[in-house]
């Protein structure tokens, strides 16, 4: 999948969406992060292809070709999910089916997975761990590293301090990294697609606002670390099996942030390596009082949702 093909463009009830359909068999949900697109996967893609597997990578709403909402609100997590079941459902995948998410798309898929279980079968977070371990348990070491979260915060002040001379600060907060150039500054050049790419963590990410408590999903997940992250502690990611109701393990492999580019043939690796292990049938069984109060939650939500 190079960034010279053609995606294709799909009307979702609040937004087109642009995303790359690409190889034919067990079809897996690729979600990428800031500030990047569906793009990313293009070193990826082509491996999990060739070993059967049939892609679908969208660009997430103010990413790529997707349509970019003006309002701040339209970038909160629940319009991101509704984004994916509504693709997945307008592509006829009808069943629980293979997820894998890298920065943001892990956030995404961590909820997916927990708030949508049984359109899942697996989910393999690159990078980002559980959201409540992300929290509660990824120590010193992740507040230093995650200052920027609370710089992207203030509008207009992060759009000018980071794409100011040449986009130096964003530059040296990638540590030159090549995309920087070649797919991250193309697109976010372009009329209010930075505001839009930050408004994933004005919409989400308000301190004073974090306080959802996450069911426990039975949807097996695989995660997949970088050492040398330079956004994310690896305590994050290691603490995560607390707060997953089933199987969970994960592998800390020599590599940065954006381990779908640096290190594609070992992630496809270890993915499908996943994807051979016998799992045990999920049960969307929630026993804790607090899953159960999510439960009800969700039932009315999705009511909600389909009737407008």
């Amino acid at each position: 999948m190079q960034r010279q093909l053609t995606r294709k463009k799909i009307k979702l009830k609040s937004i087109k969406m642009a995303y790359y359909d690409e190889g034919a068999g067990t079809p897996i949900i690729l979600l990428h992060g800031f500030p990047d697109s569906a793009d990313v996967w293009r070193n990826i893609a082509p491996i999990l292809i060739k070993d059967g597997y049939r892609i679908i990578a969208p660009d997430l709403r103010g990413f790529g070709e997707s349509e970019a909402p003006i309002a701040c609100g339209s970038y909160k997590i629940k319009y991101l999910m509704q984004d994916i079941i509504e693709l997945k459902k307008s592509l006829a995948l009808d069943g629980p089916i293979k997820l894998v998410g890298h920065d943001w798309g892990s956030l995404l898929g961590w909820c997916l997975i927990t708030f949508y279980p049984e359109h899942f079968s697996s989910f393999v977070p690159l990078c980002v761990g559980h959201p409540r371990a992300y929290l509660n348990d990824g120590g010193f070491e992740q507040q230093q590293k995650g200052w920027y979260t609370m710089a992207f915060q203030t509008a207009d002040f992060a759009e000018k301090m980071f794409s100011q001379n040449d986009w130096a600060v964003l530059r040296l907060f990638s540590e030159n990294n090549p995309e920087v150039d070649s797919n991250w500054i193309p697109d976010l050049s372009r009329p209010g697609r930075f505001t839009a790419a930050l408004n994933l963590y004005r919409a989400n990410l308000k301190p004073q606002k974090i306080k959802v408590a996450f069911p426990p999903t039975q949807v097996p997940v695989f995660g997949i670390f970088g050492k040398d992250d330079l956004y994310l502690s690896e305590a994050q990611m290691a603490a995560s099996g607390k707060y997953v109701g089933g199987n969970f393990s994960w592998e800390a492999i020599k590599g940065g942030h954006w381990l779908p580019l640096e290190k594609p043939e070992l992630v496809a690796e270890l993915i499908t390596n996943f994807y051979a292990l016998p799992l045990p049938a999920i049960k969307h069984n929630l026993k804790t009082s607090e899953a159960k109060t999510w439960e009800k939650v969700l039932h009315v939500a999705k009511k909600i949702t389909k009737q407008k």
